[in-house]
């Protein structure tokens, strides 16, 4: 193998850890935020529903 390449394949590999670690944070870190906006999206729409069953009570 050339000795250029061999030089940037080590350091390529040497680094993967770090890449693989980042993505992974990445992924984990949208996940969480989905979740929250879901179970945040889903406690609105309950106060939504609540507040049209209130105003359909005062208006009829």
């Amino acid at each position: 193998m050339d000795t250029v390449l061999e030089q940037i394949y080590s350091t390529v590999l040497g680094a993967a850890p770090f890449v693989i670690g980042a993505y992974a944070l990445m992924w984990l870190v949208l996940f969480v935020y989905v979740v929250f906006v879901t179970f945040g999206l889903k406690k609105t729409e309950k106060r939504i529903a609540l507040l049209e069953e209130a105003l359909a009570e005062k208006t009829a």
